[in-house]
């Protein structure tokens, strides 16, 4: 039997703290794009607004900790780094006036983030030549080939592809029993690949596809999707999608008698945050409880890293969070080694880092790069034995779901699901 912890999401107080020290921190910090003067400037690019603003303190307090912990061991080659921030709105019109500020006016060589795939790739022609791109929460397929090729080998991911959470979500529903299956994605390259990738590997379990339907996630009007899956009868329905849209998914399929109390419904990592409850129903948030899903682990069992407690500590929902701090570690790592804030010099030593010695912290790596030896760092989201191209090729899977009271409870770390 699997036993259920609850991720604790307290510690307010902190996360004000650290949400002040971004505030603080000047617009245009400092110049140092690409070897101009030597100081690796870090740009945290998260969504502050627009569908996934619920995740952003997620996705930008790693990155503060990481920049914390590289300028307390004495930062990057002599220079302390510098960090700003910006906003990506979950639009690529808006990632691309920041990405533009970033590079021009902040002198960025390495921009962490976008958080969703769809703004990646609509900002890749932009960092071309220009700055290194890494995110911790891009899993879009097409990205395997578009983000390297389209930015001259400047994009990189911690994160896991949707080829291998499909798998990982198809084999949670195929456990439980489902095997007539109704699928709602957002119309976009997130949702209809990873809907693809899910449907593929049901199918290949045995169960059968009912219906696979992609909405207009900005809509008004979701009935008529809905319906076209309730119409067909599934024994389960996945739901792709972001907090805001999913939650008017699932709004409309309360109103239609087929909400979480009356059929099983899944989704993955975009639906899952401490808010999702509020967003469905503001008067009454545990209408959601039963939902479940996969997410890429916060902590794969097997990976222990000092950051998992550092970050616990600030009460924060730790979705990609890993992942966004190992980008960061890796990126400042990675300019250790080449001896440059060049984004060319810093994307050539990317994954060289990840043969070696082992490592767990940025201390204890940049000694033994200073020194001459080889390193292969050992991070929160993964021990990155397994990274060919610009990505890694297997993927760990929490196993989580809505509780009463809207909170996320994710299974024992003997639940996870590997894939890969």
């Amino acid at each position: 039997m699997h036993r259920n912890r609850l991720l604790k999401l307290a510690s307010v107080a902190t996360v004000v703290c650290l949400g002040a020290a971004f505030a603080a921190l000047p617009a245009g910090a400092q110049s140092g794009s690409g070897n101009k003067n030597g100081t690796l400037v870090i740009g945290s690019l998260a969504p502050e607004t627009g569908d996934l603003s619920a995740i952003v303190d997620s996705l930008r307090v790693p990155v503060q900790i990481a920049v914390d912990e590289i300028n307390a061991a004495g930062g990057v080659n002599d220079k302390q780094v510098t960090l700003v921030t910006g906003d990506d709105g979950t639009d690529p019109e808006v990632a691309g006036q920041t990405v533009d500020r970033m590079i021009s006016s902040d002198g960025t060589d390495v921009i962490i983030g976008p958080a969703a795939s769809g703004t990646a790739l609509g900002i890749l022609g932009k960092v071309k030549g220009k700055a290194l791109l890494c995110s911790g929460s891009n899993t879009a397929a097409q990205l395997d080939k578009d983000g390297p090729s389209k930015t001259g080998g400047l994009y990189f991911r911690t994160a896991p592809t949707d080829a291998l959470q499909g798998p990982a979500l198809a084999e949670l529903l195929l456990s439980d029993g489902h095997s007539k299956v109704g699928i709602l994605t957002r119309n976009d390259s997130y949702g209809v690949g990873f809907g693809k990738s899910a449907a593929t590997a049901l199918k290949q379990g045995g169960a059968k596809v009912v219906a696979n339907v992609a909405y207009k996630a900005d809509g008004d009007n979701f009935d008529a999707d809905v319906q076209k899956v309730l119409d067909k009868k599934p024994d389960s329905v996945v739901v792709l999608g972001f907090n805001d849209d999913g939650a008017k998914i699932v709004q409309t399929m309360i109103e239609k008698g087929a909400g979480p109390a009356d059929v099983p419904i899944y989704t993955a990592d975009g639906m899952q945050g401490s808010s999702f409850g509020k967003t469905v129903d503001p008067a009454n948030p545990g209408v959601v409880s039963g939902i479940k899903g996969t997410a890429p682990a916060a902590a794969p069992a097997g990976v222990e890293s000092p950051f998992q407690d550092t970050f616990a500590a600030t009460g924060t929902d730790p979705i990609f969070s890993a992942y966004y701090y190992d980008c960061t570690i890796l990126a400042a790592l990675a300019s250790v080694r080449a001896k440059s804030d060049g984004a060319t010099d810093i994307a050539k030593s990317f994954k060289a880092n990840l043969k070696g010695r082992a490592c767990n912290t940025f201390a204890t790596c940049k000694d033994l790069l200073e020194s001459g030896k080889k390193i292969h760092w050992q991070g929160a989201s993964s021990g990155f034995d397994k990274f060919p191209k610009n990505q890694p090729s297997q993927g760990v899977y929490d196993v989580w779901g809505y509780d009463d009271s809207a909170e996320v409870v994710t299974e024992d770390p003997s639940s996870q699901i590997k894939i890969g």
